[in-house]
């Protein structure tokens, strides 16, 4: 949300974030006012089921070629802490913007990582070559993101069973934690995690829930990132975007940093 304030507003905004402080989430009209990180927003609010993600205090994004430009710099001091880019689709698709969001983010010391979008009419083995042949092994970047959901291709509408899904994500994941020394984190939606039984891979989770917690959503599932709306307002990106919460405190953020970096 836009808000002029004082220098020193702004600093006690940065300091309350980054101790997991700062305002508590108020519905007002179905909308959040308020929260952990509270330069953030949405611009389709609504009141959460069962729990919501507001005062969490890390939070980032997740962005491909429709974000445009970026003010880097701005979203990291109003509250991103983290960046997962959209680098590959299939066995032949890449994203234009990926090199450049992959420069600037890091330039302006953002956490990154990268992300494949996974399409089913090829082996998870040329999909995991593709990724490595797009994607740097580059220090201090996050673990890869396999992103696994049904897809609507009109170049590829099959939906293949659960073994043969299970399979083919896993020799994925292993060729690319060869490569880059840290296992995948796997993101997927609701209706693909009950259709398929992907909760059964060996991964760490990043999980799409948009109107519920992932504890009501997904039950009994451990999951490390959350996505909880596509309808984000973030300052130095225009328009909509997808905004995540990591499930922990700063503390416990910065922890898994020191284990989960690319070295």
């Amino acid at each position: 949300m836009s808000r002029i304030v004082t220098v020193f507003s702004a600093l006690v905004i940065l300091l309350l974030a980054a101790c997991g402080g700062g305002q508590r989430s108020v519905s007002s009209g179905g909308g959040w006012v308020g929260g952990a990180v509270p330069q953030l927003g949405d611009n389709a609010p609504h009141q959460w089921v069962g729990g919501h993600p507001y005062d969490l205090p890390v939070h980032g994004i997740d962005i491909s070629r429709w974000q445009g430009n970026i003010d880097w710099g701005r979203a990291r001091t109003s509250g991103i802490s983290f960046a997962f880019l959209k680098a590959t689709e299939g066995a032949d698709h890449s994203d234009p913007e990926f090199p450049r969001y992959w420069r600037e983010a890091g330039n302006a010391r953002i956490p990154r990582g990268a992300y494949h979008y996974y399409y089913f009419c090829r082996s998870g083995a040329e999909q995991a070559r593709w990724f490595i042949r797009n994607v740097p092994r580059e220090r201090g970047s996050l673990p890869p993101v396999l992103d696994i959901e049904w897809t609507h291709s009109k170049t590829c509408p099959r939906r293949p069973g659960s073994a043969e899904i299970l399979r083919e994500a896993s020799t994925f994941m292993s060729i690319l934690e060869r490569h880059y020394g840290q296992r995948p984190i796997v993101y997927t939606t609701v209706d693909f995690y009950r259709d398929t039984g992907i909760g059964r891979l060996n991964a760490e989770f990043w999980l799409r829930s948009v109107a519920g917690h992932p504890r009501q959503v997904y039950p009994g599932q451990r999951w490390t990132f959350w996505q909880y709306t596509g309808t984000g307002s973030v300052p130095g990106i225009r328009g909509n975007v997808d905004i995540n919460a990591f499930a922990g405190s700063v503390g416990d953020w910065s922890a898994w940093l020191s284990r989960r970096l690319v070295r």
